[in-house]
């Protein structure tokens, strides 16, 4: 079954590559979605896929890029809308 999460990544996750890492890492993984910086330093990710493929993301997320420091990430579950989300995407920062 498909679901929706939304990831708040902290730490020092801004500026060390950490939106790239996730983008490589979603390309290999079932996730469809996005991930931006947001002006609070923290990096927030959307993402749609299967139960199995989220635990894999979170794990990518918790473990970051070699120059990053991840402090914690919060997951929240969604309700997925009307529209599907397609591929994955770096968006602009919020």
């Amino acid at each position: 079954m498909i679901g929706r999460r939304r990831y708040r990544v902290h730490g020092r996750v801004q500026g060390v590559g950490f939106r790239a890492f996730v983008w490589r890492q979603a390309q290999r993984l079932e996730v469809s979605g996005w991930v931006r910086n947001r002006r609070d330093g923290t990096v927030e990710a959307l993402a749609d896929g299967p139960a199995d493929e989220h635990e894999k993301l979170h794990a990518v997320l918790q473990r970051g890029p070699s120059l990053s420091v991840v402090e914690r990430v919060d997951v929240t579950r969604e309700d997925r809308e009307i529209e599907d989300l397609v591929g994955f995407a770096i968006v602009p920062d919020e």
